[in-house]
């Protein structure tokens, strides 16, 4: 089975101007495994996908091809989404309130 998010990795890594190893570098993994996800030998586990937007500069909706439609998201979160998207500062403090930690142990 191949896996197609690889082809999204490696189109955002190329737009952001990063080498596989660059990209390793930056979310702690090894050029081979961002190399495995590229070529579709296997995909990253979810818990990595966070850092891999960040790194990437990309939403998990645009790297996963995944769209919420508008019912989805009543009018509170999407101003809370909004809002934490804007809040920079504030973010990890909101990651820690909320248990999500972005440096996960492989």
């Amino acid at each position: 089975m191949k896996y197609e998010i690889g082809n999204k990795i490696r189109k955002y890594r190329k737009e952001s101007g990063l080498t596989q190893e660059q990209l390793a570098d930056r979310i702690n993994v090894t050029k081979s495994r961002v190399s495995n996800w590229e070529q579709g030998i296997n995909r990253p586990d979810a818990d990595i996908i966070g850092n891999i937007c960040r790194a990437l500069n990309v939403s998990p909706s645009d790297l996963l091809d995944v769209r919420l439609t508008d019912d989805e998201l009543n009018i509170h979160e999407k101003k809370v989404i909004k809002a934490y998207r804007t809040k920079k500062d504030l973010q990890q403090a909101v990651d820690i309130l909320l248990g999500i930690d972005d440096n996960p142990t492989e």
